[in-house]
């Protein structure tokens, strides 16, 4: 079965899935629903916000793709191979 990650459409390699919780489990968050991303994709969006963020702001799909930097990073990680993993691009400021 091939598996599209749900943030920057690119197939998903065996072993390169992560689970997302739309609300983060630490916000209550732990049987809700989730998203399958490539793993750079999802240190990627918690690289970018805080579990706070998360969970008030970004707690679906299209919340968190209609953000302007998650779009600067699937038009910059569309151009990478199926596979490929980073280190995160962004941090978010600390707080």
């Amino acid at each position: 079965m091939i598996m599209e990650c749900e943030l920057c459409g690119r197939k998903i390699l065996w072993g390169d899935d992560s689970k997302h919780h739309l609300v983060p489990r630490q916000k209550g968050g732990t049987h809700g629903p989730t998203v399958v991303f490539h793993n750079v994709c999802h240190k990627q969006i918690h690289a970018l916000f805080s579990e706070h963020e998360l969970a008030l702001f970004y707690n679906t799909l299209p919340k968190l793709k209609a953000h302007r930097d998650v779009q600067r990073f699937v038009k910059w990680v569309n151009k990478k191979p199926n596979g490929f993993n980073s280190r995160v691009r962004i941090r978010r400021k600390r707080r």
